[in-house]
């Protein structure tokens, strides 16, 4: 982020200083992406927020489906009580 100004556009200097670090530029590229989520640079959630919303998400998505599996299980059986025949 420091040199982007020294470069034609930010690729170009991904580009540049990935060859000397020794890795990719997409993945320097990604990493420059997380950093400003992470230094609020940009509009973004930062990562450990994003990590921790998408936890509860899936923890929320599992927890509806287990109640819909007892809700039509009460049913089922509420069903099957009421079809019983009554055996004095």
């Amino acid at each position: 982020m420091d040199h982007e100004g020294e470069h034609a556009s930010r690729w170009a200097s991904v580009s540049s200083i990935a060859a000397k670090i020794g890795c990719t530029a997409q993945t320097l590229h990604e990493w420059v992406k997380k950093a400003e989520r992470d230094s609020d640079a940009r509009a973004c959630v930062p990562t450990d927020v994003a990590t921790k919303l998408k936890a509860l998400e899936r923890e929320d998505r599992e927890l509806r489906q287990a109640n819909e599996i007892l809700r039509k299980a009460s049913a089922y059986f509420a069903q099957a009580e009421l079809d019983r025949r009554f055996r004095p």
